[in-house]
C-alpha cells in the first residue's frame, strides 16, 4: 500500500465515516413510524399511503442492495459511496419539503435506492482500511452504531416530531451528509472487486425477485394474504429467486456466486441474521407501540425506557468485537442471539395493559445485551467466509436478508397481533402482542441454533482462503 493510500485510508477516518454513513441509512428504516400521525395531520392521505412512507424505503433498500455493492466493485467502491450518500443526503431534503404525500413516498423511494448503494460498501471500505489485527474492534463499533440506529429510530423520530417537526426526521441527514461527501473524498482510500462485467440477467432477476417477495410482505397485512397483487407479488418473486439461483450456478461471472453458500460459514451466518432481523424488527414495531397507545408513555418518553435496550449496543458491541477477535465469532453470535431470545419471551411474560417499567427492565436489558453482542461478530464472521474481493457482494447479500427478515418481522408479527388481538382497547393489544412476541423469539432462537452450525475458525480459514495474497479476518467462528 502507498503511502498516499495509507493516508487517505486511515482506520480511524474510515470507522467514524463509514459508521455515521451506517447509522443514517439504518436509522431511516424505522425512524418514520413515531411520525406518521403527525405526517397525516399535515399532508393527508390514508391508512394506506402513510404504510407506503415505510414500505417505499425497505423496498428500494431492500431489492437493490445487492446492485449496489456490484456497482462499488465494478466501478470503484468509494466512488460509488460517495454517489449513494449524495443520493440519499438530497431526497432527505426532498422528503423534509415534500408538499404532499405522494411526493413524500417518491422520495423515500429514492432515499432508499440511495442507502442500497451506500450501505453494502460502508462494511467493505472499512475493511479496507483497519489491518486485521484491529478489525474485531473496528467492527464492534460500527456494529454498535448501527445496532443503536436499528433500535433507536422510533426515539429519534418520536422526540423530533414531538419537540420540533416531523420534516426534522429527514433534514437531520442532509447536515450529516453534506460534511462526510468531502471526508470520504480526501479520507477514504478507493479500492475495487473482481473488476468483472456487471451481470445485468442476474441483476434484473435477483432485483425483481427480491421486490415481488418484499412487496407481497408489507402489503398482505395490510392487503389480505389471499389479495391478488400480494400472492402475485409472493409467487412471483419466488419464481424469479429461484430463477436467479438456477442462472447464478451456470453463469460465467454471477452478481452473487451460488458457490458462497457451499460455506458452512456463510450460509450460517446469513441464515442466523435474516432470523435475528425477522424476530426483532417485529418486536420493536410492538412494543414501540405497546408503550405509547397502552402504557401511556409520549414517544419521547417510550424511547428513553427502552433505552436500557436501545442503548446497549453502544456499550457492549466494541466489548463483543474484542471477545471474538480473542476466542471467535460463533460463541459470542449465539450467545447473543440466545439472550435476544430470551429476552423477548420475559417480555411476553411480564407484559400486561398495566405494567410497571421496573417489570419489564430485566427483559429489555437482556435484550440489549443479546443485540450488542450480536451485530460486530455477525459483520465479521459474513466479511471473514469469503475472498476479500468477494467482500462488497457477501456485504450487499447480507445487508438484503436481514432487510428481508425485517419486513417479513413486521408482516408476520402483525398478521399474529391482528388474528389474536387488536387496538380496541389495552388488554386486546396485550392479546395480540404475547403471542407475536413468543413467535419472535423462537425465531430469534432458530437463528442461534443457525449460528451453532457454523464452522471452526481453522475450517473457515480453509474454506475462505484467497486465491490473491489476503489476510483471512481473525475473527472467525471458533
Amino acid at each position: 500500500m502507498s503511502q498516499q493510500t495509507a493516508r487517505r485510508g486511515g482506520a480511524a477516518w474510515a470507522l467514524v465515516i463509514t459508521s455515521v454513513a451506517g447509522f443514517m441509512a439504518a436509522l431511516d428504516n424505522l425512524v418514520v413510524t413515531t411520525a406518521l400521525p403527525s405526517i397525516r395531520e399535515d399532508l393527508g392521505g390514508g391508512l394506506h399511503d402513510l404504510e407506503w412512507t415505510v414500505s417505499a424505503y425497505t423496498l428500494t433498500f431492500a431489492v437493490l442492495l445487492m446492485f449496489g455493492a456490484a456497482l462499488g466493485d465494478r466501478f470503484g467502491r468509494r466512488r460509488l459511496f460517495m454517489a449513494g450518500l449524495a443520493v440519499f443526503t438530497g431526497a432527505s431534503a426532498a422528503a423534509a419539503m415534500a408538499p404532499g404525500i405522494d411526493s413524500l413516498i417518491a422520495a423515500r423511494a429514492v432515499q432508499g435506492a440511495g442507502a442500497a448503494v451506500m450501505m453494502p460498501l460502508t462494511l467493505t471500505l472499512l475493511t479496507a482500511a483497519v489491518p486485521a489485527a484491529k478489525r474485531g474492534m473496528a467492527y464492534g463499533i460500527w456494529g454498535a452504531v448501527n445496532g443503536l440506529a436499528v433500535a433507536s429510530g422510533p426515539l429519534v423520530g418520536g422526540t423530533l416530531t414531538e419537540h420540533i417537526s416531523w420534516q426534522w426526521i429527514f433534514w437531520l441527514n442532509v447536515p450529516l451528509g453534506l460534511a462526510l461527501l468531502p471526508l470520504a473524498r480526501l479520507r477514504l482510500a478507493e479500492s475495487h472487486g473482481t473488476g468483472a462485467p456487471l451481470d445485468v440477467p442476474g441483476t434484473l432477476l435477483a432485483s425483481g425477485g427480491l421486490f415481488g417477495i418484499v412487496y407481497g410482505l408489507v402489503r398482505g397485512p395490510a392487503d389480505g394474504w389471499t389479495g391478488s397483487l400480494v400472492l402475485t407479488g409472493l409467487f412471483a418473486g419466488s419464481a424469479l429467486l429461484a430463477g436467479f439461483v438456477l442462472y447464478s450456478t451456470r453463469a460465467k461471472n454471477p452478481m452473487l456466486p451460488m458457490r458462497l453458500f457451499r460455506s458452512r460459514a456463510f450460509a450460517g451466518i446469513n441464515a442466523a441474521s435474516l432470523l435475528m432481523f425477522l424476530g426483532m424488527f417485529g418486536s420493536i414495531f410492538l412494543l414501540s407501540q405497546y408503550m405509547q397507545g397502552v402504557l401511556g408513555y409520549s414517544p419521547t418518553e417510550a424511547g428513553l425506557r427502552m433505552l436500557p435496550w436501545t442503548g446497549m449496543p453502544m456499550l457492549v458491541a466494541p466489548i463483543a468485537g474484542i471477545l471474538a477477535d480473542r476466542i471467535g465469532g460463533r460463541p459470542v453470535v449465539a450467545t447473543g442471539l440466545f439472550l435476544q431470545a430470551l429476552g423477548l419471551g420475559y417480555m411476553a411474560v411480564v407484559a400486561t395493559a398495566d405494567a410497571s417499567y421496573v417489570s419489564q427492565l430485566p427483559a429489555l436489558i437482556i435484550s440489549g445485551v443479546g443485540m450488542a453482542l450480536f451485530f460486530a461478530p455477525a459483520s465479521h464472521l459474513v466479511m471473514s467466509s469469503v475472498r476479500p474481493s468477494e467482500q462488497g457482494i457477501a456485504s450487499g447479500a447480507n445487508n438484503a436478508l436481514r432487510e428481508v427478515g425485517g419486513a417479513l418481522g413486521i408482516a408476520v408479527m402483525a398478521s399474529i397481533f391482528a388474528a389474536q388481538g387488536g387496538y380496541e382497547t389495552g388488554q386486546t393489544f396485550v392479546d395480540g402482542m404475547r403471542p407475536a412476541l413468543v413467535t419472535g423469539s423462537a425465531v430469534v432462537a432458530l437463528a442461534g441454533i443457525a449460528a451453532l452450525l457454523i464452522p471452526t475458525r481453522r475450517r473457515i480459514e480453509r474454506q475462505a482462503a484467497p486465491a490473491e495474497p489476503a489476510p483471512v479476518l481473525e475473527t472467525a467462528a471458533h
